[in-house]
């Protein structure tokens, strides 16, 4: 019976049956919940986000069609143990940007354009994105960023430089610009 069931993810995604894969990978500040489709990454769910929430989100917003099916995200697991080792500067994963729109996803892609040990103040983002005034609304940008890590929300100060907040708590943030070396 094993044998049959971990033939099932191939077996469905060959069929057409797959439109989101999902594993789960270690990090230093706990356990992600990964998820793509056939456009690429799509979510990212951090420690602090419960398992059965994300994949209910993915269910609703994305297709019903859900499964764990790990080795589709090898790619994206690979470059993020690279990345936490201090080994990977840029991501070459390919974005499914679909969970967001409009100038929340103009943040998110100026955010994807920050360089690996940069900082942005949250009015520099909402420049990027087009409406410089929309500092709140940048703000609420990154605490909507559904691709954490990969889209660096991380990398986003307040304009005095501190720190502001996190999806992932103030101490992943804090961890995450250390290992950049920005802290």
């Amino acid at each position: 019976m094993k044998n049959a069931l971990q033939g099932f993810p191939a077996r469905a995604a060959a069929e057409g049956l797959l439109d989101v894969a999902y594993a789960e990978v270690d990090s230093p500040f706990g356990p992600l919940l990964l998820a793509t489709t056939p456009r690429g990454l799509v979510r990212v769910s951090l420690p602090a986000y419960g398992r059965e929430e994300t994949l209910e989100e993915l269910a609703a917003r994305i297709s019903p069609r859900v499964l764990e099916a790990p080795e589709r995200l090898d790619g994206a697991r690979r470059e993020l143990d690279l990345y936490f080792d201090g080994k990977l500067t840029e991501f070459e994963l390919a974005i499914d940007w679909q969970l967001t729109g409009g100038f929340r996803k103009r943040v998110q892609q100026a955010i994807a354009r920050i360089p690996y040990g940069k900082t942005r103040s949250y009015t520099e983002v909402a420049r990027s994105a087009g409406n410089e005034r929309a500092v709140r609304a940048a703000g609420t940008a990154c605490g909507s960023n559904p691709i954490p890590i990969v889209v660096p929300c991380h990398r986003v100060l307040r304009s005095g430089g501190a720190l502001g907040g996190y999806g992932g708590g103030l101490p992943m943030k804090e961890g995450l610009l250390k290992l950049e070396g920005i802290l």
